[in-house]
């Protein structure tokens, strides 16, 4: 070993990251590993970067080439890159992203219900409402006639619903219409949410209601927090199971990590007898087709409480997203 990890960290960490404005590694805290490979006699490097792109990378991996293979003289390098979350979201939060093949399967409903299972089980939780097209998220949780609030330096507060922090682009277009925006503007868009919100610092859990299929959002997700992890919702019905397959498929392309299936509509029951409406089997072929668990079957039902989508704690639904909810807590401390 021909130097210590500190004398490296201080020669690397006079490198600048172009992604961050051209701060260095050591004021960023960037150097996130630094070993040694006894069998090669080479460097082992994490480093943390601001956009995990060529652009940004390139540069980084040339000049820590030099450093370390010329003027220390080590025969081997290794360095891997990993992309720093926004500054609004804290390392501990956990993101989750809700996704769909198709519409009309209760994706946001699902969303909904699984942030109040979290917070039954003494989560703080978060949603960003995604659904560029179909932002549903302030009529489930009934506070379509809120507003967010701005904050300092053109920030902007999340509304707090039963303490649930939610943002969504329903509060940017005028009422009863659609949101007609594309690629830049999307991504400007998910910019405000992503880092320009002040979240709860304390948040557990950010769950994100993606819109249907495979565009733009999910694939913009992922260069604002490419740590998320992702649950599909499908329905029983073969149409849906079918497109649910190929969005499972386009997630896994993308390198999202997929936690696993959920299958909602599964069934209603009545009298003690389940009558599966929309066929039966669907969440099953999806789990086993992307090799994913299924995590649970949601009947269709109708909640007692004052809210028309959303199921109390104690009533058999609830009681059913609350042992989704630990499963997905489970799964994604495996993952």
């Amino acid at each position: 070993m021909k130097y210590t990890k500190e004398e490296i960290s201080a020669r690397i960490g006079e490198l600048t990251d172009p992604s961050r404005n051209g701060r260095s590694l050591a004021e960023l805290g960037a150097i996130k590993h630094i070993g040694f490979d006894e069998d090669k006699q080479g460097v082992v490097l994490l480093i943390e970067v601001g956009k995990k792109d060529n652009e940004t990378t390139a540069p980084i991996t040339r000049q820590i080439a030099k450093i370390i293979k010329i003027d220390m003289g080590y025969p081997s390098l290794v360095v891997e890159f990993e992309q720093a979350r926004p500054k609004a979201l804290t390392k501990t939060v956990k993101i989750i992203g809700i996704a769909s093949g198709k519409g009309g399967v209760g994706k946001s409903t699902v969303t909904a219900n699984l942030a109040y299972a979290l917070t039954s089980l003494g989560k703080k939780v978060g949603i960003i409402d995604a659904d560029i097209y179909g932002a549903n998220m302030p009529k489930i949780m009934e506070c379509v006639d809120e507003n967010l609030m701005p904050a300092p330096n053109e920030k902007l507060y999340p509304l707090e619903i039963d303490k649930i922090e939610m943002v969504s682009t329903e509060y940017f277009v005028e009422k009863d219409h659609a949101l007609m925006w594309r690629g830049p503007l999307l991504s400007k868009v998910l910019k405000l949410f992503f880092e320009d919100t002040l979240w709860n610092p304390e948040l557990d859990y950010l769950l994100i209601d993606l819109p249907p299929g495979t565009g733009d959002v999910m694939m913009d997700i992922k260069n604002f927090v490419p740590d998320c992890k992702m649950v599909l919702v499908t329905t029983p019905h073969p149409d849906a199971s079918h497109v649910a397959i190929k969005a499972g498929f386009a997630a896994i392309s993308l390198k999202e990590d997929l936690l696993g299936v959920l299958e909602n509509m599964s069934y209603f029951e009545t009298e003690g007898k389940q009558y599966n409406i929309f066929g039966e089997g669907g969440g099953k072929l999806v789990a086993e087709k992307l090799g994913v668990p299924l995590i649970g079957r949601i009947p269709i039902g109708q909640p007692a409480g004052k809210k028309h989508s959303v199921f109390g704690e104690t009533e058999p639904i609830g009681l059913i997203y609350l042992g989704i909810a630990k499963k997905i807590m489970d799964l994604y401390e495996d993952n």
